[in-house]
């Protein structure tokens, strides 16, 4: 008898006219998917519960750093991650963010902000993070009239426009070299006067003559009265400032965790507001893992990496099959 089989026929998969899952998995980053294969793979009926399809990676405008897909568009691997997934029958519902995580007697049920409930045994969370925000005058109140988040989502309504990336990570870098395809000029502004990225991004960044520098930079005000026309920028080396004309702002200087959701949850979170987890991913409560950017805490180390978000989905699945497989034996997991 196969491992799925066995589970299937050990557990009611009917509860109150309410489907039961082995495992819910909230979130369908690189993280989330690759432990719905996995949890496919063990026989465990799972369900995928999330906001989007592919997370960060969905957006990222080329991804060079996944073995064996060489230069490749974060939304067509994402699409390959998605195919993979399905492959094995497991429903992804998207459009459908968690909104709460109870515990219901032996089951572990998500509720969604769409007001759907998924319960299972177990669950992994692998929701990433959030955009991080300038927090400067006119940020909140031109969104979407020239400030994004998203260069691949907005890079062509900026065709032939002058723009500006901040920031001075991979994502930003990134997001400039792909606006360069788009924009007449492109700033990239950073506080900094040198990345933290991969070269290979500098280089391609040195050799764009759209790509200009701003470095020892920061923005203090976003200017505009229906659309974005200006930033004011500051030197931090020699306080001077003025006013750069642009049309567009695209920000990208990081993420941070949900942490409001997470301390609703009653998850143990790290000092940075990250889920603190266990080698094995799992987290204080019993039944529940996650995996990917929201895992965090002293036992993890953080490169938010695709590569690292799916060896981390994997390591969730492997431990939510133990897990079951001690629920079904009548044993408490350790």
């Amino acid at each position: 008898m196969s491992v799925g089989t066995s589970f299937r026929l050990a557990f009611p998969r009917k509860r109150a006219g309410r489907e039961i899952y082995d495992c819910v998995v909230v979130g369908a980053g690189p993280a989330g998917l690759t432990a719905a294969i996995y949890l496919a793979r063990f026989g465990l009926k799972t369900v995928v519960v999330t906001k989007d399809i592919g997370g960060k990676m969905a957006i990222a405008p080329l991804v060079d750093d996944y073995p064996g897909v060489p230069e490749v568009p974060g939304s067509r691997l994402a699409s390959l991650f998605e195919a993979h997934v399905r492959k094995f029958g497991v429903d992804i519902v998207a459009g459908n963010p968690m909104d709460n995580l109870r515990r219901e007697g032996d089951l572990w049920c998500v509720e969604t902000v769409n007001g759907d409930v998924f319960c299972g045994y177990a669950v992994i969370i692998a929701i990433g993070c959030e955009k991080r925000k300038l927090g400067v005058p006119g940020e909140d109140r031109l969104v979407g009239k020239g400030v994004s988040y998203c260069a691949v989502c907005d890079a062509p309504f900026f065709k032939d426009k002058v723009v500006a990336v901040v920031g001075g990570g991979d994502s930003a870098l990134s997001s400039a070299i792909h606006l360069a395809s788009y924009a007449k000029k492109v700033y990239i502004i950073h506080r900094r006067d040198r990345f933290r990225v991969f070269q290979a991004y500098v280089e391609k960044v040195l050799n764009e003559p759209k790509i200009e520098l701003l470095l020892n930079t920061v923005v203090v005000e976003i200017i505009g009265k229906d659309r974005v026309e200006a930033a004011k920028i500051r030197n931090v080396v020699s306080g001077e400032e003025r006013i750069l004309p642009i049309d567009g702002v695209f920000i990208e200087i990081g993420s941070e965790p949900p942490v409001n959701i997470l301390k609703k949850i009653g998850l143990e979170l790290d000092e940075k507001g990250y889920i603190a987890v266990k080698p094995d991913m799992s987290t204080n409560l019993p039944g529940v893992f996650a995996a990917g950017d929201v895992a965090g805490g002293p036992c993890k180390k953080r490169f938010e990496q695709i590569v690292v978000a799916a060896a981390e989905g994997a390591l969730a699945a492997d431990s939510v099959y133990h897990y079951i497989l001690s629920l079904r034996k009548g044993g408490e997991h350790r």
